[in-house]
């Protein structure tokens, strides 16, 4: 199914969805959905505008998205799995670390993913087989071997305050036995960092499909591994805590700390 897809194409619209999140006013218009989770006329209107242009395209594939219900949607069936806003507190706050995360899920596989911070023009993208590519260059996980040298991503799971005791633990000890950590709060990129060498190792609890489609298959097409903290494989479409790494140092901090709470 993937092969019918032309990856230009889909970057092409994914470019022009990116112009929406210039839109200051709409980023301020805000909607409390819950502690810490926000939606904007930002989020609206990226989706409405996929909503609209993908199915034109591809009228054979679901279309599962954060803000709407996906309870209608065959798990069975090939689905695009979007986030229109990925860091919408960023977006808000005017931070420029917000990014647009569209995946294509087949077969309990993610086939293809595109991750595009417009704020920087950064466009990473994967096709399963083929690769992992940040503005059209082949990127690759680190080389990095040693846990004490190494830069790890963590996510604070905002949403869920009620975690905030375990997780700040697991990061005083990433900050002990690591050279350093840091918090972007949009997961997406945190995945295309690790896939770019720029992080060593990223990890978060409680992320929702569209937060990780498209970045694990980056991760996987770079060279690196994504695991839950059980050590699972990632369902591309049900809710998983995350790991990903370089390989050797997702082998340190397994030795180094417990992932299992």
């Amino acid at each position: 199914m993937h092969t019918d897809i032309d990856i230009q194409a889909l970057m092409e619209l994914v470019r022009q969805a990116g112009k929406l999140l210039y839109d200051r006013e709409g980023s301020t218009h805000i909607r409390k959905k819950g502690r810490a989770d926000y939606v904007t006329q930002v989020d609206m209107a990226v989706q409405g505008f996929f909503g609209e242009e993908l199915p034109k395209r591809w009228p054979h594939i679901q279309f599962m998205s954060e803000e709407q219900s996906n309870a209608h949607l065959d798990p069975n069936a090939p689905m695009w799995v979007l986030d229109p806003v990925d860091g919408t507190c960023n977006l808000i706050h005017d931070l420029g670390m917000s990014a647009i995360s569209l995946a294509l899920v087949e077969g309990g596989q993610v086939m293809l993913g595109i991750v595009y911070n417009p704020f920087n023009g950064e466009m990473f993208h994967a096709v399963r087989g083929q690769g992992a590519f940040r503005n059209g260059e082949p990127i690759h996980v680190s080389d990095q071997q040693e846990l004490a040298d190494s830069l790890i991503a963590i996510g604070t799971s905002p949403y869920q305050k009620q975690l905030a005791e375990t997780n700040f633990a697991l990061f005083r000890r990433l900050f002990e036995v690591g050279a350093d950590i840091r918090r972007m709060g949009t997961a997406s990129l945190d995945l295309a960092y690790v896939a770019c060498g720029r992080m060593d190792a990223y990890l978060e609890r409680g992320l929702k499909p569209w937060d990780f489609a498209a970045g694990i298959l980056l991760v996987e097409e770079a060279g690196g591994q994504v695991r839950d903290y059980q050590g699972n494989p990632l369902i591309p479409t049900q809710p998983s805590d995350m790991f990903a790494h370089n390989g050797p140092i997702g082998a340190r901090i397994a030795e180094a700390v417990s992932l299992e709470f």
